[in-house]
């Protein structure tokens, strides 16, 4: 359908790319001229070095402070043998032959923005494309996916309510529910028990909530994918990571073969492989191009774990991808990244006692 309004991607050409961790909220608002909470702008100024840890030797990188991007990145740089990164200011983005660009994930507050400070609207998806991922990024996708995932070994399920009437009637289903906003970002759109106020005002704004049973979670993790311009899903590798409160906190940095010896504590390599392959094949991301995660949980069954294969799935790029950017070349290194606030973001990696 959207096949021939795709952005061109050839390796060759000459990127942008810039870190907006506030699509999630940017998403759920749907304007095209939004200005996130002080915490997203925070995040995205203190942490707008991130794609230099991926982007190709000719790439720039959009910042808000070229030198505090400089500073914020050389540790890094150092760490994975990096060359310099051109980091460049939206003053300067008018004069600078960019072909394509790749921002944390597309949204119609981002491509306006661009589109603002020079970036051509040729080179970046169209309104139509981009309410396409708005739609593909509604909670109702991980739902549409987590039946071809289900198997012997499994749990999950999800139901779209567009009435209180109905969350009433998967809590008397499940007994304990959790329930979500179609959008919403960091834990903040999400709920275990029903409140009428909340839950009537979503579906007011956003047209329904999802609800799921209220599992006995174990450990949490992903795996990590991305589209290329054929539609071709790539594997990238695992995210082991930790929240808190539903906030992200951190990731453990160790190879795949690392990463799944501490999985095969929980659940079967082969229960893994083949929902890795599930994804591949039934991934409903039609005429999508790019990163995206897919979030998943370990949970304590009857004397043996149990995987939940599609919690969440994030179109967009994840700190999971940050992770595999930053991994280990030894197999003996484990190292945990994580962030941490005080008066400013910083990321942090340490070694891990294993």
């Amino acid at each position: 359908m959207f096949a021939d309004l795709l952005v061109p991607s050839h390796d060759d050409m000459t990127k942008l790319h810039l870190f907006n961790p506030e699509h999630d909220i940017a998403l759920a608002a749907n304007l095209a001229h939004f200005t996130a909470p002080l915490a997203g702008r925070q995040l995205r100024a203190d942490l707008a070095y991130l794609p230099a840890l991926w982007a190709d030797e000719d790439d720039y990188v959009l910042v808000e402070q070229v030198e505090q991007a400089q500073r914020g990145y050389e540790s890094l740089r150092q760490l994975m043998n990096r060359p310099q990164a051109k980091f460049i200011h939206r003053h300067e983005l008018s004069r600078l032959p960019i072909e394509q660009v790749e921002p944390w994930g597309w949204d119609a507050a981002v491509a306006t923005d661009l589109h603002r400070w020079g970036i051509s609207e040729d080179i970046m998806p169209s309104a139509s494309l981009l309410e396409h991922y708005r739609q593909l990024s509604h909670r109702r996708t991980s739902a549409r996916l987590l039946p071809s995932l289900r198997m012997e070994g499994t749990v999950g399920e999800a139901v779209e309510c567009t009435t209180i009437e109905q969350v009433y009637a998967c809590e008397q289903r499940w007994k304990k529910i959790v329930i979500k906003a179609p959008w919403s970002s960091s834990g903040r759109g999400v709920r275990f028990a029903i409140q009428e106020g909340w839950i009537r005002n979503i579906i007011e704004r956003q047209g329904s909530v999802m609800v799921e049973p209220l599992y006995d979670r174990e450990k949490d993790f992903g795996m990590e994918f991305e589209v290329d311009a054929d539609g071709q899903v790539r594997y990238l590798g695992l995210s082991l990571f930790h929240t808190k409160n539903g906030a992200y906190i951190g990731n453990i940095l160790a190879t795949e073969e690392v990463k799944r010896e501490m999985m095969a504590r929980y659940v079967s390599l082969d229960l893994l492989d083949r929902v890795k392959q599930g994804i591949i094949e039934h991934a409903p991301l039609a005429d999508y191009q790019g990163c995206f995660g897919v979030d998943m949980m370990i949970i304590k069954g009857e004397g043996e774990c149990l995987l939940h294969p599609c919690v969440e799935l994030n179109l967009r790029r994840t700190m999971g991808h940050v992770a595999l950017s930053l991994t280990p070349r030894n197999e003996d290194e484990v190292k945990v990244m994580r962030i941490d606030f005080t008066d400013h973001y910083e990321l942090h990696i340490d070694m891990l006692n294993r």
